[in-house]
């Protein structure tokens, strides 16, 4: 190993870590993104929709077949260039808001003015600790990235909240960027639209999307995961790790200052809560079966060793 890797601005950076580590990327396990562990294989779908690359994207059929599989009026529905950009463009719309430190540090970083008493944003399931929000909860923004495996459900729907939405965690895709905003009503979606650049969305996703949730599973993904999530929990409790309840695919674990350092020693990366504001915390993605018995054999390898 010629070094640690500072911890990233986001998970999902495993290409800089393998660099830093001195390891091919296909030798680490990417426990820093929390992508579904049962997505299906996206390639033939994405190899049948390549013709769509020859032709200016054009987002209409995408955006009603999203829009019917939601359970929303396509004209308030905005397809974007993933999650990120959705969140951008409604910042730039309503610029002035507030979003707790310990949440998707992308609201802080878009909004140009934070105020308590302005629109509240908030992830939910909420992004790091994996909880669902309670029912009485109140937001104006509700970012449902992870939503859709937590729940079965594509959204919320509260009356009168911007949800934000994101393909690339159910799907596993997180290099073809497929996000989305239901705007609370046709005037906001036309002005995200205005805000949007032109043709943001590319052709293989216009062209790709219908089919593409053709492969949707969201009762067996949910059942799937969260089995997955408790053997995940088991796991850590044996190596006397204290992650918190979760509806996610992924945990929160405080109390874990200098395991993800370890764990990289392994092979094994780990999201750092240290952008999330705890420094002493990680986020670990729930993984399939060979993962998780990966990162049981990495945990014992570093049971010795001390915090650095």
């Amino acid at each position: 190993m010629t070094g640690t890797p500072a911890p990233g601005p986001h998970g999902g950076d495993v290409d800089r870590v393998a660099a830093a580590l001195g390891r091919p990327v296909e030798e680490l396990l990417d426990l820093s993104a929390s992508l579904n562990p049962l997505a299906p294989d996206v390639r033939p779908v994405l190899r049948a929709a390549l013709d769509g690359v020859g032709r200016y994207p054009d987002d209409a059929r995408a955006t009603a077949a999203l829009a019917e599989a939601i359970g929303v009026d396509p004209a308030r529905l905005v397809l974007t260039n993933g999650g990120a950009e959705a969140i951008a463009l409604v910042a730039r719309l309503r610029p002035v808001g507030w979003a707790e430190e310990c949440d998707f540090s992308l609201y802080r970083r878009h909004l140009a003015r934070l105020d308590p008493a302005g629109p509240r944003w908030r992830s939910d399931p909420h992004n790091p600790t994996g909880r669902l929000a309670a029912p009485d909860d109140v937001a104006d923004v509700r970012d449902e990235a992870f939503y859709l495996l937590a729940t079965a459900s594509w959204t919320r729907g509260d009356p009168g909240v911007t949800a934000l939405g994101s393909l690339t965690k159910a799907w596993a895709i997180p290099g073809i960027r497929i996000g989305y905003v239901v705007a609370r009503d046709d005037a906001e979606a036309d002005a995200l639209r205005g805000l949007r650049p032109r043709w943001s969305v590319n052709g293989l996703v216009c062209a790709a999307l219908p089919a593409l949730l053709d492969l949707a599973d969201p009762s067996g993904w949910r059942a799937g995961i969260a089995q997955l999530r408790s053997q995940l929990h088991d796991v850590l409790v044996r190596h006397d790790l204290a992650p918190e309840p979760s509806d996610s695919p992924y945990v929160w674990v405080p109390g874990a200052a200098g395991l993800r350092d370890r764990l990289l020693a392994e092979g094994v990366v780990v999201r750092h809560g240290g952008t999330f504001g705890h420094p002493d915390a990680v986020r670990i993605a729930v993984p399939d079966a060979d993962g998780l018995e990966r990162l049981e054999r990495a945990l014992s390898a570093t049971d010795h060793r001390s915090d650095p």
